[in-house]
């Protein structure tokens, strides 16, 4: 049997006496044993590992991302800064999965190169556990090149070296002259055509962990990690002065005075906090230029480090667009989550009123995240917010038992069975939570669930165990016909 999967870890997999029980469902049901590790390997894992493609304009990033994912979706053009904003999408090699971001190329702004080159390399090193390094084999190594190569190093990430546009035999000796960035082995390539991208791939595969390593957490007794975030003047630095006590960051009127996220450890409540005082998040990342740009990207390498994103929203002003979109950022991030409502004290009852109404229409879809209604200015309330955070911990490290999951799921399919769809209804077989933080539940079917019924199961989920402040992932694996008799 597979030792990750019922390790009975800090990562909440199945212990043994639960494995043997689930085991044991699902043979009763005809799945069988490599069926059942794989699903549960593929969720208990938690999030896939991450390929961070970097390298300047113009050298093929986004031809290659549409490459090595196998669809056209990265926008190419043939003029360099195409890409700006940090875009991350799913791929597949030699049957194992994981993520690949596609990131704008360095280019010059009003801090200089040397700020762009750094700014790209830290989202690379915070965010992935590997990197691909594209350099355009036709024009050779630049200074630019060479200045990445150094942060690089210094990283410590595992990094493969493409020499792109190689097109045939002729240009691989220019990938040769690559040897001299000490990277090790170029790997000529033409993301174009297509040529060298499978043993590229392959070498990828040998530098990308099987799974991922715990980012968040101070491990056991350690702080743990508050990410502030929000769109820019709402507040963040005045909220972190504020529970510190002191004055710790530049606090201005001026919209975006912070540009890098500002660790504090602070104590409150009786605990180590360590908070982090992200950049303000700019409407959209492609629009934004020079600072703002690498600023926003260091604000997402914060939030994927953190356990709990604490979201500021100005009440005073409508929920825009940007609120709700910084709010998907950070379920997508699978991170527990807090909506803090700042300058509460600012308003009068009709806004009150209004404010409600566009919290069920504009946030109903996080309605399970607990709320504080706090003023960053005077204090108030602000000593509810860490029970809401430690709410938000609480349900994003809750674990089921398999025994009870499945007494909960038999009644509820029993009372709610899925709609009749063409002559068939399927139904819920069994069914475990393969992980936590975020909780993962792996449900085994005996046929399609639309999008509606798992959308119920999670909200019955919400009913019967909480789950506060913490968004759930629930995946579906439907029993494949196999022309046997299930095991009896």
């Amino acid at each position: 049997m597979n030792d990750q999967i019922h390790s009975g870890d800090e990562h909440g997999e199945l212990g043994d006496a639960e494995y043997t029980e689930f085991m044991e469902l699902a043979a009763q049901e005809g799945f069988d044993a490599e069926e059942i590790e794989g699903a549960l390997a593929e969720e208990g894992h938690g999030p896939l590992p991450v390929l961070a493609v970097v390298g300047r304009p113009n050298v093929g990033k986004s031809t290659l991302v549409n490459r090595i994912i196998g669809r056209r979706e990265a926008v190419v053009e043939d003029r360099p800064g195409v890409t700006r904003d940090r875009v991350t999408y799913e791929a597949e090699w030699a049957g194992r999965r994981f993520k690949v971001v596609d990131t704008g190329g360095w280019e010059q702004d009003v801090l200089g190169i040397d700020a762009s080159v750094a700014a790209q390399a830290e989202f690379a090193i915070d965010a992935a556990d590997a990197v691909v390094f594209v350099v355009d084999a036709t024009v050779g190594a630049t200074d630019t090149d060479e200045a990445v190569v150094k942060l690089l190093r210094r990283a410590g990430k595992p990094v493969v070296l493409c020499a792109n546009k190689v097109d045939g035999q002729s240009g691989e000796a220019d990938a040769a002259y690559l040897w001299s960035l000490g990277l090790g082995e170029p790997h000529p390539v033409s993301a174009l055509h297509g040529r060298g991208t499978g043993d590229l791939l392959d070498e990828v595969l040998k530098a990308l962990p099987e799974a991922p390593a715990q980012t968040f957490g101070g491990g056991i007794g350690g702080p743990r990690r508050i990410a502030l975030i929000g769109r820019p003047n709402v507040g963040k630095s005045s909220l972190l002065n504020k529970v510190a006590g002191e004055e710790r960051v530049v606090v201005n009127e001026l919209a975006g005075t912070t540009r890098d996220p500002v660790d504090e450890m602070i104590d409150l409540g009786g605990k180590t906090w360590k908070f982090v005082d992200t950049a303000g998040i700019r409407k959209r990342v492609h629009l934004q230029e020079g600072a703002d740009y690498y600023a926003s990207l260091r604000t997402a390498a914060a939030i994927e480090k953190a356990e709990v994103a604490v979201i500021l929203i100005d009440c005073s002003e409508s929920i825009s667009i940007q609120d709700q979109r910084i709010v998907t950022m950070a379920v997508d991030a699978g991170r527990a989550m807090v909506i803090a409502f700042n300058k509460w004290d600012t308003l009068d009852e009709e806004r009150r009123y209004y404010l409600e109404r566009e919290i069920e229409t504009e946030l109903g879809q996080v309605a399970w995240a607990p709320r504080v209604n706090v003023s960053a200015r005077t204090g108030r309330h602000m000593e509810k917010l860490v029970p809401a955070i430690e709410t938000a911990l609480a349900g994003w490290e809750t674990r089921i038992p398999t025994g009870r999951l499945n007494a909960f799921l038999g009644e509820l399919v029993a009372a709610h069975p899925h709609p009749i769809r063409g002559g068939k209804q399927p139904r819920i077989l069994f069914g475990t939570q393969a992980g936590t933080k975020p909780p993962r539940f792996v449900l085994f079917a005996s046929g399609f669930l639309e999008a509606g019924y798992r959308r119920f199961i999670e909200r019955r989920l919400r009913e019967e165990f909480g789950f506060e402040g913490t968004p759930i992932h629930i995946s579906v694996r439907v029993r494949e016909k196999r022309g046997r008799n299930p095991k009896k």
